[in-house]
């Protein structure tokens, strides 16, 4: 973003300011679609992702499809118009009312034995999806690790004979067999797991679609590496090939991605107001006018963002610092050690002045949707799409005080 048309939003829309790329957000869908499949492929939008309205109908115009991770995001996307038969729901929590959404022609993939039960009970002799943990997992942290032994996600490798006595019980089809390992980049764990996941599906022999979920690493900051989705697709196109020349099954093939499509095509764009010290052998702090309200991330995961300093009056003069959110909180921290997410790491930045703008990168996922929203009072803030014809567009409304008080009694 230049500095020019950094400050000409910040002046028609306030700070701080989430801001998206529509050329970005329509660039990596066209990667995404483009992964090598020799059955059929589907790409799936992870929503939890960023599920702004906006963005959603990007996608969907450009043929991706929702995998939704709460019956609250299945109604989200139907309130949309995006139609059911469109959306995958993988879920933690079994919904309230599944036969509504059923009705509507959502697609239900059972992620526990217990899910797979209760879906038989309402909806015996029919088909649906069976999520299954591989036993394998990657991920840069253990919390984006949703493979192996110490994640709860999926049915347990060891527990199919358990789900084949529901699935017979019930008279039940497995149409797809869905496997996920975390946020990752190693190519060979992407192979062994859709090799591990093909070999599963000789207890499922009316599968037709085999789904490896996302978690495509995105690289934020220069020294982070960025999956490869070009060499992880050679992998798993081979991987498909092996085994349909072995069974003569053609598996249609669903990723779904989320941080992959959406991350790098977002940022924030706050203002600098305040600026302090703790003197001679301390540290030199720059306060912002967001943090943790709307981004997490490095609070939680101790996640690093490439930052600029956007000065009003440019100077070649550098210093060293620590970026601090607005909230009355210590964690709010936004520059944390890559190494020791607890600890503090000076970032080297353009030296600035209270009132200067401040960019946060790599804010297009997991920021808007995964956030302390509320806490200290703060509303939530607005969003903006740069569309492709530099049109600037508000996709989401500031939040007012009136609203966050509105629902208390």
């Amino acid at each position: 973003m230049q500095p020019k048309q950094a400050f000409i939003i910040a002046e028609q829309f306030g700070t701080p300011v989430y801001v998206y790329g529509e050329e970005l957000l329509k660039k990596a869908a066209r990667e995404a679609l483009s992964f090598k499949a020799p059955f059929g492929l589907t790409v799936l939008y992870a929503m939890k992702a960023n599920p702004n309205r906006r963005i959603l109908e990007i996608f969907q115009q450009m043929g991706i499809q929702i995998d939704a991770s709460s019956e609250y995001e299945v109604l989200r996307c139907l309130h949309y118009g995006i139609p059911g038969e469109q959306i995958l729901l993988t879920t933690q929590e079994l919904p309230r009312d599944l036969a509504a959404l059923i009705q509507k022609g959502v697609q239900f993939n059972a992620c526990s034995l217990h899910q797979l039960e209760a879906y038989g009970k309402q909806f015996p002799g029919t088909a649906l999806s069976i999520r299954i943990n591989p036993g394998e997992g990657s991920g840069f942290d253990a919390r984006v690790n949703v493979g192996g032994k110490e994640s709860s996600f999926g049915i347990w490798h060891e527990h199919i004979p358990q789900a084949l006595e529901l699935i017979e019980k019930y008279e039940l089809t497995i149409k797809r067999l869905h496997t996920h390992i975390g946020s990752g980049t190693n190519p060979e764990v992407w192979a062994r797991v859709a090799e591990f996941s093909l070999s599963f599906l000789e207890y499922f022999p009316h599968a037709t679609i085999l789904n490896l979920g996302g978690g495509f690493k995105v690289a934020r900051i220069p020294s982070e590496k960025d999956a490869d989705m070009n060499i992880i697709s050679k992998k798993v196109n081979k991987a498909l090939l092996d085994f349909a020349e072995k069974t003569g099954r053609k598996m249609r093939l669903e990723i779904e991605p989320g941080t992959f499509l959406v991350a790098n095509a977002g940022v924030i764009l706050s203002r600098i107001q305040d600026k302090t010290s703790t003197g001679i052998n301390g540290y030199t702090f720059l306060k912002l006018d967001t943090g943790m309200t709307e981004i997490i991330r490095p609070s939680y995961y101790g996640s690093q963002h490439t930052m600029q300093v956007i000065q009003r009056e440019p100077t070649e003069d550098t210093e060293e610092v620590l970026v601090v959110g607005h909230c009355c909180e210590s964690a709010d921290l936004l520059t944390p050690s890559p190494d020791h997410g607890d600890e503090v790491f000076p970032r080297l930045l353009p030296k600035a002045q209270i009132g200067d703008l401040f960019l946060i990168e790599g804010c297009g996922a997991y920021c808007s949707s995964m956030s302390t929203a509320n806490y200290n009072s703060f509303p939530r803030t607005a969003e903006v799409m740069i569309r492709e014809s530099g049109e600037l567009e508000l996709i989401r409304r500031r939040e007012t005080l009136e609203k966050v008080l509105e629902l208390e009694e």
